[in-house]
Protein backbone atom coordinates (compact mmCIF):
# COMPACT_ATOMS: atom_id res chain seq x y z
CA UNK A 1 0.00 0.00 0.00
CA UNK A 2 1.28 3.48 -0.88
CA UNK A 3 2.25 5.73 1.97
CA UNK A 4 0.17 8.79 2.73
CA UNK A 5 1.04 11.79 0.59
CA UNK A 6 2.28 14.35 3.08
CA UNK A 7 3.15 17.20 0.69
CA UNK A 8 0.47 17.88 -1.92
CA UNK A 9 -0.68 20.91 -3.90
CA UNK A 10 -2.73 23.36 -1.84
CA UNK A 11 -4.25 25.64 -0.98
CA UNK A 12 -3.25 24.37 2.47
CA UNK A 13 -4.36 27.44 4.37
CA UNK A 14 -2.58 30.17 6.26
CA UNK A 15 0.87 29.12 7.57
CA UNK A 16 0.76 25.37 6.77
CA UNK A 17 2.87 23.04 8.85
CA UNK A 18 6.40 22.75 7.39
CA UNK A 19 7.24 19.45 5.77
CA UNK A 20 10.06 18.88 8.25
CA UNK A 21 7.55 19.11 11.12
CA UNK A 22 5.37 16.52 9.36
CA UNK A 23 8.13 13.94 9.37
CA UNK A 24 9.52 14.53 5.87
CA UNK A 25 13.22 13.70 5.76
CA UNK A 26 15.68 14.79 3.10
CA UNK A 27 16.78 11.95 0.80
CA UNK A 28 20.21 10.41 0.67
CA UNK A 29 22.28 10.79 -2.54
CA UNK A 30 20.69 9.02 -5.48
CA UNK A 31 17.19 9.33 -4.04
CA UNK A 32 14.48 12.02 -4.26
CA UNK A 33 11.32 13.23 -2.56
CA UNK A 34 7.88 12.63 -4.00
CA UNK A 35 4.92 13.99 -1.97
CA UNK A 36 7.20 13.87 1.09
CA UNK A 37 8.20 10.22 0.58
CA UNK A 38 11.74 9.12 -0.33
CA UNK A 39 11.69 7.35 -3.72
CA UNK A 40 14.03 6.46 -6.55
CA UNK A 41 15.20 9.48 -8.52
CA UNK A 42 13.63 8.34 -11.79
CA UNK A 43 10.24 7.79 -10.13
CA UNK A 44 10.24 11.40 -8.93
CA UNK A 45 11.45 12.65 -12.32
CA UNK A 46 8.61 10.89 -14.13
CA UNK A 47 5.98 12.40 -11.81
CA UNK A 48 7.55 15.84 -12.20
CA UNK A 49 7.62 15.45 -15.97
CA UNK A 50 3.96 14.41 -16.05
CA UNK A 51 3.01 17.49 -14.05
CA UNK A 52 4.92 19.87 -16.32
CA UNK A 53 3.38 18.23 -19.41
CA UNK A 54 -0.25 18.05 -18.30
CA UNK A 55 -0.93 20.94 -15.93
CA UNK A 56 -1.77 24.48 -17.00
CA UNK A 57 0.88 27.10 -17.69
CA UNK A 58 4.06 25.19 -16.81
CA UNK A 59 6.74 27.64 -15.74
CA UNK A 60 10.40 27.53 -14.78
CA UNK A 61 11.56 29.93 -12.07
CA UNK A 62 15.37 30.27 -12.33
CA UNK A 63 17.17 32.04 -9.51
CA UNK A 64 20.47 33.90 -9.22
CA UNK A 65 22.57 30.73 -9.06
CA UNK A 66 21.82 30.10 -12.75
CA UNK A 67 20.98 33.64 -13.87
CA UNK A 68 24.34 35.04 -12.80
CA UNK A 69 27.29 33.60 -14.72
CA UNK A 70 29.39 33.39 -11.56
CA UNK A 71 31.31 30.28 -12.63
CA UNK A 72 31.60 27.81 -15.50
CA UNK A 73 29.23 25.35 -13.81
CA UNK A 74 26.51 27.97 -13.49
CA UNK A 75 26.77 28.86 -17.17
CA UNK A 76 26.50 25.22 -18.23
CA UNK A 77 23.57 24.72 -15.86
CA UNK A 78 21.79 27.72 -17.39
CA UNK A 79 22.19 26.15 -20.85
CA UNK A 80 20.73 22.91 -19.56
CA UNK A 81 17.73 24.77 -18.09
CA UNK A 82 17.02 26.32 -21.50
CA UNK A 83 17.30 22.90 -23.15
CA UNK A 84 14.76 21.55 -20.65
CA UNK A 85 12.39 24.46 -21.24
CA UNK A 86 12.46 23.84 -25.00
CA UNK A 87 11.09 20.33 -24.49
CA UNK A 88 8.08 21.42 -22.39
CA UNK A 89 5.13 22.55 -24.52
CA UNK A 90 4.31 26.23 -24.02
CA UNK A 91 6.71 26.53 -21.10
CA UNK A 92 7.44 30.00 -19.74
CA UNK A 93 10.44 31.29 -17.85
CA UNK A 94 9.86 33.87 -15.11
CA UNK A 95 13.13 34.70 -13.33
CA UNK A 96 13.76 35.38 -9.67
CA UNK A 97 16.85 37.53 -10.16
CA UNK A 98 16.90 39.55 -6.97
CA UNK A 99 15.67 38.81 -3.45
CA UNK A 100 15.41 42.41 -2.30
CA UNK A 101 11.82 43.56 -1.64
CA UNK A 102 10.30 45.43 -4.57
CA UNK A 103 7.62 47.47 -2.94
CA UNK A 104 5.11 48.83 -3.57
CA UNK A 105 4.70 46.93 -6.86
CA UNK A 106 6.23 44.14 -8.90
CA UNK A 107 5.28 43.07 -12.41
CA UNK A 108 4.36 39.38 -11.89
CA UNK A 109 4.74 38.69 -15.61
CA UNK A 110 8.31 39.98 -15.60
CA UNK A 111 9.69 38.20 -12.54
CA UNK A 112 8.60 36.19 -9.53
CA UNK A 113 8.63 38.09 -6.26
CA UNK A 114 10.47 36.02 -3.63
CA UNK A 115 8.54 37.80 -0.91
CA UNK A 116 5.13 36.98 -2.45
CA UNK A 117 5.66 34.09 -4.90
CA UNK A 118 2.06 32.97 -4.52
CA UNK A 119 0.82 36.21 -6.09
CA UNK A 120 2.96 35.70 -9.19
CA UNK A 121 1.66 32.14 -9.52
CA UNK A 122 -1.98 33.14 -9.01
CA UNK A 123 -1.68 36.04 -11.47
CA UNK A 124 -0.30 33.78 -14.20
CA UNK A 125 -2.57 30.80 -13.32
CA UNK A 126 0.47 28.53 -13.00
CA UNK A 127 -0.35 24.96 -11.97
CA UNK A 128 3.13 23.42 -12.26
CA UNK A 129 6.51 25.05 -11.75
CA UNK A 130 10.20 24.29 -11.37
CA UNK A 131 12.53 26.09 -8.97
CA UNK A 132 16.18 25.94 -10.03
CA UNK A 133 19.12 28.05 -8.94
CA UNK A 134 17.23 29.65 -6.05
CA UNK A 135 19.17 29.86 -2.79
CA UNK A 136 17.88 27.21 -0.39
CA UNK A 137 16.57 29.55 2.31
CA UNK A 138 14.46 31.48 -0.22
CA UNK A 139 13.32 28.28 -1.93
CA UNK A 140 12.12 26.91 1.42
CA UNK A 141 10.19 30.11 2.14
CA UNK A 142 8.69 30.33 -1.36
CA UNK A 143 7.68 26.66 -1.62
CA UNK A 144 5.80 26.84 1.67
CA UNK A 145 3.98 30.05 0.68
CA UNK A 146 3.02 28.51 -2.66
CA UNK A 147 1.68 25.38 -0.95
CA UNK A 148 -0.27 27.58 1.45
CA UNK A 149 -2.07 29.73 -1.09
CA UNK A 150 -2.16 28.02 -4.50
CA UNK A 151 -2.83 24.68 -6.20
CA UNK A 152 0.55 24.75 -7.95
CA UNK A 153 2.57 21.52 -8.24
CA UNK A 154 6.08 22.52 -7.19
CA UNK A 155 9.31 20.87 -8.33
CA UNK A 156 12.64 21.77 -6.72
CA UNK A 157 15.85 21.04 -8.65
CA UNK A 158 18.24 21.61 -5.77
CA UNK A 159 22.04 21.69 -5.99
CA UNK A 160 22.23 20.72 -2.33
CA UNK A 161 20.13 18.26 -0.28
CA UNK A 162 16.61 19.12 -1.46
CA UNK A 163 13.44 20.71 -0.07
CA UNK A 164 10.79 19.13 2.12
CA UNK A 165 7.98 21.47 0.99
CA UNK A 166 8.07 20.68 -2.74
CA UNK A 167 5.85 17.99 -4.27
CA UNK A 168 8.98 16.72 -6.06
CA UNK A 169 12.49 17.47 -4.85
CA UNK A 170 15.67 16.29 -6.58
CA UNK A 171 19.04 16.76 -4.89
CA UNK A 172 22.59 17.35 -6.16
CA UNK A 173 21.20 18.78 -9.41
CA UNK A 174 23.69 20.28 -11.83
CA UNK A 175 23.77 20.46 -15.63
CA UNK A 176 24.15 16.70 -16.10
CA UNK A 177 21.17 15.91 -13.85
CA UNK A 178 18.99 18.52 -15.58
CA UNK A 179 19.75 16.90 -18.93
CA UNK A 180 18.87 13.51 -17.43
CA UNK A 181 15.54 14.95 -16.30
CA UNK A 182 15.03 16.37 -19.79
CA UNK A 183 15.50 12.91 -21.31
CA UNK A 184 12.97 11.44 -18.88
CA UNK A 185 10.53 14.22 -19.72
CA UNK A 186 10.83 13.55 -23.45
CA UNK A 187 10.19 9.85 -22.81
CA UNK A 188 7.08 10.61 -20.73
CA UNK A 189 5.89 13.12 -23.36
CA UNK A 190 6.10 10.43 -26.03
CA UNK A 191 4.26 7.94 -23.81
CA UNK A 192 1.46 10.49 -23.35
CA UNK A 193 1.24 11.01 -27.12
CA UNK A 194 2.03 14.73 -26.89
CA UNK A 195 3.55 15.96 -30.14
CA UNK A 196 6.02 18.82 -29.75
CA UNK A 197 9.03 20.17 -31.60
CA UNK A 198 11.67 21.67 -29.29
CA UNK A 199 10.89 25.38 -29.23
CA UNK A 200 12.51 28.16 -27.17
CA UNK A 201 10.21 29.76 -24.59
CA UNK A 202 8.68 33.05 -25.74
CA UNK A 203 10.53 36.21 -24.89
CA UNK A 204 9.12 37.97 -21.88
CA UNK A 205 7.49 41.18 -23.18
CA UNK A 206 7.48 42.70 -19.69
CA UNK A 207 11.26 42.70 -19.35
CA UNK A 208 13.00 45.93 -20.36
CA UNK A 209 15.20 45.87 -23.43
CA UNK A 210 18.89 45.70 -22.63
CA UNK A 211 21.77 46.81 -24.81
CA UNK A 212 24.66 44.63 -23.71
CA UNK A 213 27.15 46.51 -25.88
CA UNK A 214 26.71 49.49 -23.57
CA UNK A 215 26.97 47.61 -20.27
CA UNK A 216 29.92 48.70 -18.13
CA UNK A 217 31.27 47.28 -14.84
CA UNK A 218 30.21 50.60 -13.32
CA UNK A 219 26.59 49.62 -13.94
CA UNK A 220 26.94 46.96 -11.23
CA UNK A 221 27.64 49.48 -8.46
CA UNK A 222 29.01 47.95 -5.27
CA UNK A 223 29.28 44.56 -6.99
CA UNK A 224 31.57 45.78 -9.77
CA UNK A 225 34.67 44.51 -7.95
CA UNK A 226 33.33 40.97 -8.22
CA UNK A 227 33.44 41.21 -12.02
CA UNK A 228 37.02 42.45 -12.26
CA UNK A 229 39.66 39.95 -11.07
CA UNK A 230 42.86 41.31 -9.61
CA UNK A 231 45.88 41.55 -11.89
CA UNK A 232 47.26 38.10 -12.61
CA UNK A 233 44.29 36.34 -11.02
CA UNK A 234 42.31 33.73 -12.93
CA UNK A 235 38.93 32.88 -11.42
CA UNK A 236 37.59 29.53 -12.59
CA UNK A 237 35.40 28.38 -9.73
CA UNK A 238 33.89 30.01 -6.65
CA UNK A 239 31.89 28.83 -3.68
Amino acid sequence: MDKEKLITPGPSGYMPEPGAFMGVELPEPGKALLYGEIVDEETAMREAAKAMLTKRNPTIFPGPLVLWGWNAGAMEKAKAVLELAMEIPNCRIIPMPDYRPKYPKIDPEAEINPNHPNLTILHNKIEACIFVGVHCHYANLSLRMIRAGTNCFTIALCAEMGHEDAMVSLRDVHAEEIRKFKDVLVQVRNELGIEWEPTPPPENPSLPKEEWTKVSPLDFGEYAALLMPRRGEVVEESE
